[in-house]
C-alpha cells in the first residue's frame, strides 16, 4: 500500500478519542463542519482551529500522519479557493490583466474559504483516523437505523461507506502502479501540463478498469458467501454510549457556540 496516502486510514493508539463511540465521533465531525460554516470571519475559524488542534493533541496521532491525511485533499482546497480569488470582486484592485482581475475581496474570500475547508477536512480526517472501518460503518448504520423503519437503506449506505474507505488506499496504490507502468513503457506524462492532460486517458482507462474488476470480484465474493444484508447479523461488542461520549458532546457543543458567538460579536 502507498504509505504516502493515509486519508481514511485508521491509526491505532490509546487515547480518549479512540475509545469514544463511533456515533459520537460522527456527530462530532458534523459538529466541526457546522462550527466552520457558522464562522463568519477568521476569528470564528481561529476558535475552531484551536479546538481541532486540541483534539489532535489528545488523539496521540503524530503530526506527520495528520499532514499526510490531508495531503490528498489539498487539490480540492486549492481549486475552491482559486475560484473565489477570481470570481469575488470588491475593494481595491490588486492585479488587472486582460479579463483577469484580482481584488482585495477576492484575496480575502480565497484565504477564508481555504481555511474553512482545511478545518472541515481536518475534523473529518480525525474521525476516520481514530475509528476502525468496521466501527465507522456500524456507527453510520446505527445513526440511520431510525430511518430504516420507513424503507431507508441504512445498512446498504453503511456498507457502501465501509467499502469506499477500504478501497481508497488501494485505489491510490493502483494509481501509483499504473503511473510507473506507463512511465516504464516510455509515456511522457510529466513533460508539460498540456501533454499531461492529453495523456490522462493512459492513466484513467487502466485505473478504472482495475477498479471495476475489484468491484466485480467483491460482488462475486459477497454473493458466494450468501450475503443478504443486515438480517440476523450480530456484533461481538455492541455499541454503547458512556460518560466519555457525553463529555465529548458537551465539548463539541461548546465549540459550535464559541465559533458562532465570536463571529457574531465582532
Amino acid at each position: 500500500m502507498n504509505p504516502s496516502f493515509s486519508f481514511g486510514s485508521y491509526y491505532p493508539a490509546e487515547s480518549v478519542l479512540h475509545k469514544l463511540d463511533p456515533r459520537t465521533k460522527l456527530i462530532a465531525g458534523a459538529g466541526v463542519i457546522a462550527a466552520a460554516l457558522l464562522s463568519a470571519d477568521f476569528s470564528g475559524l481561529a476558535v475552531a482551529a484551536g479546538f481541532i488542534a486540541f483534539f489532535y493533541a489528545i488523539s496521540r496521532i503524530p503530526f506527520g500522519s495528520c499532514i499526510r491525511s490531508l495531503a490528498p485533499l489539498l487539490a480540492i482546497v486549492v481549486l475552491a479557493s482559486m475560484f473565489n480569488l477570481f470570481l469575488v470582486q470588491g475593494g481595491e484592485t490588486l492585479i488587472q490583466w486582460w479579463f483577469i482581475r484580482i481584488s482585495e475581496a477576492g484575496v480575502y474570500a480565497c484565504a477564508f474559504i481555504a481555511c474553512r475547508l482545511l478545518i472541515m477536512m481536518a475534523g473529518m480526517s480525525l474521525v476516520t483516523m481514530t475509528t476502525t472501518t468496521m466501527d465507522l460503518t456500524e456507527g453510520f448504520e446505527r445513526l440511520l437505523s431510525p430511518l430504516a423503519r420507513i424503507g431507508f437503506p441504512a445498512h446498504e449506505l453503511g456498507m457502501i461507506l465501509g467499502i469506499a474507505l477500504r478501497f481508497m488506499p488501494q485505489f491510490a496504490d493502483e494509481l501509483v502502479n499504473v503511473y510507473r507502468a506507463q512511465i516504464s513503457r516510455g509515456a511522457r506524462l510529466a513533460s508539460s501540463p498540456a501533454r499531461g492532460v492529453r495523456m490522462l486517458s493512459s492513466l484513467a482507462v487502466p485505473l478504472f478498469s482495475s477498479a471495476l474488476r475489484r468491484a466485480e470480484t467483491l460482488a462475486a465474493a459477497m454473493d458466494a458467501r450468501c450475503y443478504h444484508g443486515s438480517d440476523g447479523r450480530t456484533r461481538l461488542h455492541p455499541l454503547a454510549f458512556t460518560k466519555r461520549d457525553a463529555a465529548a458532546a458537551i465539548v463539541v457543543a461548546a465549540m459550535i457556540v464559541a465559533c458562532a458567538g465570536v463571529s457574531s460579536a465582532l
